[in-house]
């Protein structure tokens, strides 16, 4: 029977449900609104608002033809990427892991979304009145939270060598 460390199974826990949570919730709104439909939920700051985005970040490359094959490898480089620097982390690295898997889940979720849409469900809509946050899912909140969490741990770990070094 082969055994999987524990940091691999905790890595796979998250990104599936991180994976299914990101295009759940997309399923949902793609199956119960209309494209650019918008529910207010907290008055002036937040909405669900259905739009889908063909490029990155604020649309970027969104009209350029070679985007979506653009797009699709640079996704799968990112993930080969995390999975390579997953495998490098020692088992003490508890959030870098976490952070790790929710950048993984995140960028698989959206290239499932590029894959088979050719484009990506957002309906998150943040914004102050009328000036807007460009709407994002889950997948991207995924990958900025693990961003952030990522952040946090390198902080640590450079207090944690300091630590080493001075009592070596």
């Amino acid at each position: 029977m082969i055994t999987m460390k524990p940091r691999y199974v905790l890595f796979a826990v998250l990104t599936l449900a991180g994976l299914l949570l990101d295009q759940a919730t997309k399923i949902y709104i793609d199956r119960s609104m209309r494209l650019f439909d918008s529910i207010p939920v907290i008055g002036n700051f937040f909405h669900i608002t259905y739009v889908r985005n063909r490029g990155a970040a604020f649309s970027f490359l969104s009209e350029a033809s070679w985007r979506l094959p653009f797009f699709i490898g640079v996704s799968l480089v990112a993930a080969i990427a995390i999975i390579l620097a997953f495998r490098k982390l020692r088992d003490d690295q508890k959030l870098a892991q976490v952070a790790l898997a929710m950048i993984f889940s995140g960028a698989v979720g959206n290239l499932v979304d590029r894959v088979r849409l050719g484009e990506v469900i957002d309906f998150l809509d943040a914004h102050w009145y009328r000036h807007h946050w460009p709407a994002f899912n889950v997948a991207d909140s995924l990958i900025c939270v693990g961003v952030f969490l990522l952040a946090v741990d390198m902080l640590q770990e450079e207090k944690r060598q300091k630590k080493r070094d001075t009592t070596a």
